[in-house]
């Protein structure tokens, strides 16, 4: 018989960890118990967009400690007017647009696919990648903290209704391709993982009053919506702070009370499940067969199969791990002394790291992307943050894009392989790459 998620007795206690950015900590609580809230959408004007001036940084190109030079120039990869300038300034964004986001800071809230790029709020509205004009919305509009679920052709959404479906949209039309209930026993089912079979959602099972104490996890077919499987998890835990994401037959998702589970995705059996003993709010990566999680100053790497330790690395002098993200075969990671890493996923050798953040005086970033050699990293704070672009070689500092908003949500960041977008509150940049 498969292990169900932890019960209450086995949970931690929560106590904030010295080093942990406050402000980063907040936000992230914000976002996670948004997931779980029927909030009132409010409509964003979508006209009389102010143009502010941007800020644009060259922090001289600090490098990291291995390997040393190399890497072209930070204007050698755009065409004129796309990418930043022979000097190492910034590119002047391509256009800047007003947005209706309402975003808690979760790396599933802009998303660009289809020739057109979508950030999470109400009304949902996509804009044209190449020009920013408006190509569709959606009144409605994304539920406030449930994920933009990307598969290769649809987009998934909690229904706005909160009518118990989950629907899929074509992210160029905007069309409706998909619609699935769970059930009216159910309630509010959230997308919050996809493969090319089936779309995983969470959500709370209801008693006879209407109230609710334990939440479902289930598979829904990505053809004809028919639920696959569906397994109750233990009272205690949470339908908020859900990470997830699929590897084959493998599940893996992380939860408010700092589960780390694998389930089966054909049967929906647990496979494992481990108690994290430290959290960074559930953020982890996975890369072929290993998941891999920051806790506290130790990477670790699991077996998706059996939950073995691979590898774990530590921070040097106590430094907290960050958000991690796999790109191109390369783990990149920072710690909270502002350090940059790249680690091989397989085997945790790093192959590099970087003091070029500390040395310009820059925020950490929580978000990756990557377009031809420059990795994009994006910031939970903007003093000193805002999108950082950095040799994806050596993690040297190429340039920095701040709007001067000083708006307090956190930066997000996507791209489309031609474009980077950077979401700064209301306010969507595209940049040329």
């Amino acid at each position: 018989m498969a292990r169900r998620d932890s019960t209450p007795d086995d949970r931690t206690r929560d106590v904030r960890t010295p080093g942990v950015f406050a402000s980063s900590s907040r936000r992230r609580v914000l976002r996670l118990a948004g997931g779980g809230l029927a909030l009132v959408a409010l409509t964003a004007g979508t006209a009389g967009c102010e143009e502010d001036a941007t800020d644009v940084k060259d922090p001289g190109r600090a490098g990291g400690d291995e390997p040393k030079g190399g890497g072209k120039g930070a204007g050698d990869g755009g065409g004129e007017g796309a990418g930043a300038d022979k000097k190492g300034q910034a590119p002047q964004p391509l256009w800047t647009k007003p947005t209706s986001a309402e975003t808690y800071g979760d790396n599933d809230e802009l998303v660009s696919a289809g020739g057109v790029v979508i950030a999470s709020g109400s009304p949902l509205a996509a804009l044209d990648a190449a020009t920013g004009g408006q190509k569709w919305t959606l009144p409605g509009g994304a539920v406030p903290g449930a994920p933009l679920l990307l598969s290769e052709d649809t987009l998934y959404l909690a229904s706005s209704e909160y009518d118990g479906s989950v629907i899929g949209y074509a992210p160029a039309s905007g069309k409706e391709t998909w619609r699935s209930r769970l059930g009216k026993e159910y309630r509010q089912p959230r997308p919050i993982a996809v493969d090319g079979e089936q779309v995983y959602v969470i959500a709370e099972i209801l008693e006879e009053d209407g109230s609710s104490k334990t939440n479902v996890i289930a598979a829904l077919n990505s053809t004809t919506g028919r639920v696959a499987w569906k397994e109750q998890r233990d009272v205690g835990t949470e339908q908020n702070g859900i990470h997830a994401a699929v590897r084959g037959r493998h599940l893996v998702y992380t939860d408010f009370k700092k589960n780390l589970t694998v389930r089966d995705t054909a049967s929906g059996g647990q496979v494992w499940t481990h108690k994290t003993t430290k959290t960074n709010y559930g953020f982890f990566t996975v890369h072929q067969d290993l998941v891999i999680v920051p806790q506290g100053n130790v990477l670790q790497a699991f077996n998706l199969a059996d939950g073995k330790e691979k590898w774990s690395l530590e921070a040097s002098d106590g430094s907290l791990f960050r958000e991690p993200a796999v790109l191109d075969d390369v783990l990149y990671i920072a710690d909270s002394a502002r350090t940059m890493w790249a680690v091989d996923p397989r085997s945790g050798k790093q192959l590099w790291k970087s003091q070029a953040l500390a040395d310009a005086g820059l925020q950490v970033p929580r978000q990756y992307v990557k377009a031809g050699d420059t990795l994009y990293g994006a910031t939970d704070l903007d003093k000193q943050g805002g999108i950082i672009a950095m040799d994806a070689r050596t993690g040297a500092v190429r340039w920095t894009f701040n709007d001067n908003t000083g708006d307090y949500h956190a930066w997000l960041v996507a791209t489309d392989g031609k474009r980077v977008f950077a979401l700064h509150g209301k306010k969507l940049h595209a940049l040329g790459v």
